[in-house]
């Protein structure tokens, strides 16, 4: 990597959260990349399959990910002041410099959340713009920002505009009626967005997010898939805010029933009560792969996500908002076609080696979310500490689990 691309980098992930600083009342906690803190692998969590270079959705050639970090204030609610925690992460399947659309598929695993865009994407097969996701409350600002943002930069491939706009609910630590992401923040993500490494943890849309009871958020991961089928690559994206401790599993040892909670930290969203088992929030998932699929595959690829979320823990509980989403860099230029669009369709005999690659990335994306999390303070100075790297390594040694 040569020292200006380093510079670049470093420039898009400082703009994409100093371009804030004017835009919210109290002092801005600037995050640092997450990816100079250890990630799951670093740490001996061991996983099936090879990953990519960067082990990031961004291996997949062509994606960029771009993302805005709100966080100011502390101390008890005020609505419409603070605290804030909360942001939004936008994924552009081909860059942001391309309007040329691509195949995908969608899956609900359980509809207690907000994927806009899918009935179009169900009915026409295709994604035509950014994948966002950001808190519940800010689903509306966040797509009519994205309409403006690709009407003015002429990435609309037509009049009309259906961007597809995920959520989980950052309400236990956020000031989330305080309607504090703006248009300016989806602006800022993304112009800022770019291939390469990609931060976890405590920014983006999962800033202000919660798993299993630890401080958790944005994470990531990818499989290579072997060459005798066909080389592909498949990369996952999380914003993980689900679960309750007692589920958590980590390379299948029990993890959250081995760590106890500690007494000074309020992990459990309060809402969690509703629900039988108690779990309650969110997790959305986006995959992306260079494999030549059409949509009806994708929707099976994003229907197998669920496996890698299970392999964790989580049963789907009726509080979760579990919705998945898989396209494809291939076919280029498919969606322009004016009469018939000469497209790749990979076999059926091969597809099961894109359902292994998502069920593992996925996997490893949820746990790396997990990790990376930062303890933090937010509304009513609600505390949700993060998993201590320590205890989750003496849990996988007492399970003969640990790699390291």
């Amino acid at each position: 990597m040569t020292t200006c691309s380093i510079i670049r980098r470093v420039m898009r992930t400082l703009f994409s959260t100093l371009v804030l600083l004017t835009l919210v009342s109290a002092p801005l906690m600037i995050i640092p990349d997450a990816q100079t803190k250890p990630r799951a692998r670093d740490l001996g969590v061991p996983f099936d399959g090879t990953p990519g270079p960067l082990n990031a959705i961004t291996d997949v050639a062509g994606v960029e990910v771009g993302m805005t970090t709100l966080i100011s204030g502390q101390g008890a609610l005020k609505v419409g002041t603070g605290p804030v925690r909360t942001g939004v992460t936008a994924i552009l399947p081909r860059g942001k410099t391309s309007r040329d659309q691509v195949f995908a598929g969608w899956f609900s695993l359980n509809g207690n959340g907000e994927m806009t865009g899918t009935t179009w994407i169900e009915e026409a097969g295709f994604l035509e713009g950014p994948v966002f996701i950001t808190n519940t409350h800010s689903v509306g600002v966040v797509r009519d920002a994205a309409i403006k943002w690709s009407r003015d930069h002429g990435r609309t491939a037509q009049e009309w505009s259906l961007p597809v706009v995920a959520e989980t609910w950052d309400g236990f630590l956020n000031d989330i009626n305080g309607f504090h992401v703006k248009p300016e923040h989806v602006f800022a993500a993304l112009d800022a967005a770019g291939s390469g490494r990609v931060a976890e943890g405590n920014v983006g849309g999962g800033t202000g997010m919660v798993c299993y009871g630890f401080k958790c958020g944005s994470g990531t991961s990818s499989r290579k898939i072997d060459a005798r089928f066909g080389g592909y690559t498949v990369g996952i994206f999380v914003q993980a805010n689900h679960g309750t401790r007692s589920l958590l599993r980590v390379a299948g040892a029990p993890v959250g029933q081995e760590i106890p909670q500690s007494p000074s930290a309020r992990n459990e969203n309060p809402a969690s009560a509703l629900d039988a088992i108690g779990e309650a929030g969110s997790i959305i998932i986006v995959v992306a792969t260079d494999a030549p699929l059409v949509p009806h595959q994708l929707k099976r690829i994003a229907r197998r996500a669920t496996l890698g979320l299970a392999r964790t823990g989580s049963v789907s509980s009726n509080g979760s908002g579990d919705i998945f989403i898989a396209f494809s860099t291939a076919n280029a230029g498919a969606a322009d076609a004016r009469e018939a669009a000469q497209v790749s369709m990979l076999s059926n005999a091969r597809i099961g080696a894109v359902f292994e690659a998502t069920v593992q990335a996925t996997e490893e994306a949820i746990v790396n979310a997990l990790v990376a999390g930062e303890t933090m303070t937010g509304v009513d100075n609600h505390r949700v500490e993060s998993i201590s790297h320590d205890a989750l390594q003496q849990v996988l040694r007492k399970y003969n689990r640990l790699t390291r």
